[in-house]
């Protein structure tokens, strides 16, 4: 049942082992995994669950919000992004462009993240406002207010541009919002995982109920 490697293997056993004595019941418990073993990089409330149970229950605590990376170069960073947020607990991650990405980065999170896929921005722009979806574009371009003093709309996508050329002009021209991070020292930009991870704790800390927090 291993989903293959987590975060924490350092040459010893992760996770917990079979389970002591007699089994619970519930649906929503693996017979193998009560067997074998829990060595997922699961929390501990999610301990021998099934993976569909864990999506289901994933699915009832998402948050209003999705995340969107731009992947016409093949971007290193979509893994990073699609690992943060089922951290965060965000409601899909859409890739636009190129339809492959190395998933190493992601750390099996995919597994119990809905990833979706967009061939062109026009795609991505149109699920948006079908889904009534302010579109917020991440880039320090002109225009672009600073994150700090934004404010992120509940029902949004987030949507990062791949490391380098950052978003797309098509991209920035849908936009509802453009935002910014604040930076101080010499580099003109941030990596793009990076700023994700930082713009979805933003919009964490101005909608999340912190009580469901593990």
């Amino acid at each position: 049942m291993s989903e293959g490697p987590t975060e924490w293997v350092f040459g010893e056993p992760v996770g917990v082992g079979p389970w002591p004595g007699e089994w619970p019941t519930g649906a929503h418990y693996d017979p193998d995994l009560l067997a074998e073993g829990d060595r997922r990089n699961v929390v501990d409330a999610y301990r021998y669950w099934r993976r569909e149970a864990v999506v289901a229950d994933l699915d009832r605590r998402r948050h209003g919000f999705h995340v969107a990376i731009e992947n016409f170069q093949h971007d290193h960073n979509i893994g990073t992004v699609v690992r943060t947020a089922n951290a965060f607990a965000a409601c899909a991650v859409h890739i636009v462009g190129r339809k492959r990405w190395n998933r190493r980065g992601a750390m099996v999170t995919d597994r119990y993240q809905h990833v979706t896929h967009h061939a062109e921005v026009s795609s991505l722009v149109s699920f948006a406002r079908s889904s009534g979806l302010a579109v917020v574009g991440v880039d320090n371009t002109p225009g672009s207010v600073r994150l700090e003093t934004a404010d992120l709309p509940r029902e949004c996508v987030l949507v990062f541009g791949q490391e380098g050329p950052g978003l797309t002009e098509e991209t920035r021209a849908a936009a509802d919002l453009l935002v910014s991070i604040a930076q101080f020292g010499s580099t003109r930009s941030i990596n793009a995982g990076v700023a994700a991870g930082i713009v979805m704790h933003a919009w964490i800390r101005a909608h999340a109920d912190l009580d469901t927090a593990w």
